[in-house]
């Protein structure tokens, strides 16, 4: 992956972690250098902020239930677990990810914790409606065109009152820090391959205008949160 590139248009090629026919020990590591990049970067700050914007949208409710999709480890769910103790939330958060290695890390990660569950599943097989909200961090990247808006679809109908997604923004700056980083910290081939083309693959203000007009969905926001990501909610439209 070389340290500089266009990053006009989204990238289009691959992740490596997006072939499900390669993982082992190798991925396993890759989560767990993964969990040091989002502390790095401040990856729970944005999800965090926007299930509590949504919280206090839909009234405050004294419990609160969450689906993370495309999870991974799970991790960036440990600040929402210290926030719904610091609120008096009675919280459940369901981990769902694709592959076996990312829920055995995030069972191992939350093994002593009982507001935790993981389910290895695709958000196209979740019923409506499953949780309160749905999550995504650094999820949708993976995802672009039609695929993209049904992706996005799919994670609203699992929801009963909206989604928040957290993802990274395509930016010189974020994708030279996260290229030189992920050098200093691993030598995996995960993560120094898919770390920047993550960023390469992310979204700017203008892609998430775009997602909201074909979403037709004029109540989503978008923040710009530190370090260098964005905060998404799409509340349910209101009938």
């Amino acid at each position: 992956m070389p340290i500089f590139r266009n990053l006009t248009k989204r990238a289009q090629e691959d992740e490596l972690m997006d072939d499900f026919s390669t993982g082992g020990e190798e991925l396993i590591e890759a989560l767990k250098h993964l969990r040091r990049l989002n502390k790095i970067f401040a990856a729970p700050g944005p999800t965090r902020y926007g299930i509590e914007k949504l919280w206090n949208d839909i009234g405050r409710p004294e419990s609160l239930t969450i689906l993370d999709v495309g999870a991974g480890s799970g991790d960036v769910n440990r600040k929402l677990l210290q926030w719904a103790d610091d609120k008096g939330i009675h919280l459940n958060i369901t981990l769902v990810d694709l592959t076996e290695e990312a829920c055995e890390e995030a069972r191992s990660l939350f093994q002593n914790e009982p507001r935790i569950q993981v389910k290895q599943a695709d958000i196209r097989q979740i019923p409506e409606a499953f949780a309160d909200i749905v999550t995504g961090s650094q999820f949708v990247h993976h995802f672009d065109g039609e695929e993209l808006i049904d992706i996005v679809s799919h994670m609203l109908k699992a929801s009963r009152y909206g989604v928040v997604i957290n993802d990274i923004h395509r930016h010189a700056v974020s994708y030279t820090a996260v290229w030189i980083t992920t050098r200093i910290i691993s030598r995996n081939r995960y993560i120094r391959h898919d770390g920047p083309l993550s960023v390469a693959k992310g979204f700017t203000g203008a892609d998430w205008k775009d997602l909201k007009r074909k979403l037709n969905h004029d109540s989503m926001t978008y923040a710009w949160k530190p370090l260098f990501r964005y905060a998404v909610v799409i509340p349910h439209k209101r009938t």
